[in-house]
């Protein structure tokens, strides 16, 4: 068990994976009174200075969205492998 308490802390981290304007620039996690929180952050100025920029947040509680392992997973949502296909089928194919 760890000595250091880290209620009401967070962090947040350049996200290297980012693919696309929608993924967010920074991921990271939070705890506010002792419940752990999944952080997004965007810039909201592409020329936003690196030392300051400001940023627009979403943060979800980890219970409720789970991070997306790596590899050996055939369902990059993170819900049930057992789902409805979330796309129509392209025709002609069976």
């Amino acid at each position: 068990m760890s000595d250091y308490d880290n209620t009401n802390r967070g962090s947040i981290w350049g996200n290297d994976k980012k693919e696309t304007e929608k993924h967010p620039d920074f991921t990271g996690s939070l705890n506010v009174e002792g419940v752990e929180y999944w952080v997004s952050a965007w810039k909201r100025k592409a020329d936003a200075s690196p030392k300051s920029p400001a940023l627009s947040f979403s943060v979800k509680p980890k219970e409720e969205q789970a991070p997306r392992q790596q590899g050996g997973s055939n369902n990059a949502r993170g819900g049930d492998p057992n789902d409805s296909i979330p796309f129509a089928p392209v025709a002609g194919i069976a």
